[in-house]
């Protein structure tokens, strides 16, 4: 038998929430096939068995948060998994049901583990043990006014989730007991009276939904705000005349194509421009460190990828060092197991600077948030004709995309943050002087 744990999440990560299981109690696993997905703060990982048996027992359940290194669930042998279960909760239940040790045990090996449930479940609550209750059961039995010492429970130890609270009141016999009691209670209909003012939703009969927010999204929230709160943030904007590297794009694209086998886009141009800057204005490449700042001798650019669980930021790392194939190689890579959630932690710690491209999206002009530790941000946005005045006479229709900087100026003075981007536009604007620049 073995306990099926949370492995080691990496630096800075201690907990997260179980996503989904694959496996369900009774099945057989072999060695290595992934039991269960566990959501993190940046990355979903694969939870896999570490020996051939029986899933004896599953005692976490999915969106219960869990710390590294927790046992949430058990592997038994094939021959012995029942017994497992079993053995344990039984002997446990003997004592305090006042039978003999006997008839306990003849009980134990005449009832498989689903029937031990049912009294492992029934000594919590007669005990009235409410700390055999998840997080989000406890929640969800405040919200309806349930007495969680009434709630049974089908986790093979006692531990009361929310699928329990949610059916209870549902179940038949068991809830005929608690039914008085429920119907005495008046608070939660209190809010009849106010019904000629504001009322809720679902007073109104209106359709909403609950869902949980996604340990990720949560993450998001809270580092954005983080951000905010703690960060100086200012944003410069400019914009740039894409009819070069355009013109570049669609002369060399299938050349480019052919010989490296990845397309020519957009990023190369601006992670370069970027490096471009950064070693001209090195303030933009720095981080606060208490009351020292680090000047990062480095450059690992972050790339924000949209995916379905959120934006991610992988980096690519010593983008300086990378040709134009190569960033192209690397920010496709990066961005395709973003999609598919296969991003390993390594791949998403540190970077130095981030882009980010809301033009993709449609967005015109927008100002990114700061990628903290970072003090600088690069937004980049959809290229649009607009018509340009190239002197007094003449006005002719150009390519043209917005970008702005976001930056922190407690660190980054508003005329470095100007002088920045001002950089990253003549760098932009002018392609074959990129590669004089590495």
């Amino acid at each position: 038998m073995s306990e099926i744990k949370v492995p080691d999440l990496g630096e800075s990560i201690s907990e997260g929430t179980i996503y989904k299981w694959l496996v369900k109690e009774g099945d057989t696993v072999g060695q290595g096939d992934v039991l269960a997905e566990l959501e993190t703060d940046k990355v979903n990982l694969e939870i896999s068995a570490e020996e051939d048996g029986v899933i004896s027992s599953i005692l976490r359940q999915a969106g219960e948060n869990v710390a590294v290194g927790e046992a949430i669930g058990i592997i038994g042998s094939a021959a012995g998994a029942g017994a497992a279960s079993g053995g344990k909760p039984a002997a446990d239940n003997a004592p305090q049901s006042g039978s003999a040790p006997a008839a306990a045990a003849s009980a134990a090996a005449a009832e498989p583990a689903a029937a031990v449930t049912a009294p492992a479940a029934a000594e919590g609550a007669a005990a009235g043990t409410a700390a055999l209750a998840s997080p989000g059961a406890r929640k969800l039995a405040r919200e309806r006014g349930i007495d969680l010492g009434e709630v049974s429970a089908r986790d093979p130890i006692g531990r009361i989730g929310q699928a329990d609270v949610d059916g209870h009141g549902a179940a038949g016999p068991q809830a005929a007991a608690p039914a008085a009691p429920a119907a005495v209670r008046p608070e939660p209909a209190k809010p009849a009276p106010q019904a000629a003012g504001k009322a809720p939703h679902a007073e109104d009969g209106k359709a909403t939904e609950r869902k949980r927010m996604s340990r990720r999204r949560l993450t998001i929230a809270s580092r954005l705000v983080e951000a905010q709160q703690t960060a100086a943030m200012l944003t410069t904007f400019n914009e740039v005349d894409m009819t070069a590297i355009l013109d570049i794009r669609k002369r060399r694209k299938d050349a480019f194509k052919e010989k490296h086998e990845v397309g020519l886009g957009f990023m190369s141009f601006f992670t370069k421009a970027v490096i471009g800057a950064l070693k001209a204005y090195p303030m933009l490449n720095a981080e606060i460190d208490g009351e020292d700042l680090l000047l990062k001798k480095y450059y690992d650019i972050g790339i924000a990828v949209a995916a379905k669980e959120g934006l991610v930021v992988p980096v690519v790392r010593d983008a300086d060092r990378l040709s134009f194939p190569e960033i192209e190689r690397r920010i496709g890579e990066l961005a395709s197991k973003a999609r598919a959630n296969t991003l390993s932690l390594p791949e998403l710690q540190g970077g130095t600077f981030t882009i980010t491209n809301g033009g993709v999206f449609g967005s015109l002009l927008s100002t990114p948030i700061l990628n903290t530790p970072q003090v600088g941000i690069l937004g980049m946005h959809k290229i649009q004709l607009r018509p340009i005045a190239l002197d007094e006479e003449r006005t002719v229709n150009r390519p043209m995309m917005y970008i702005a900087l976001s930056y922190d100026h407690r660190i980054v003075d508003g005329s470095e943050a100007v002088s920045f981007l001002v950089r990253v536009k003549e760098l932009l604007e002018d392609p074959e002087s990129l590669l004089l620049e590495g």
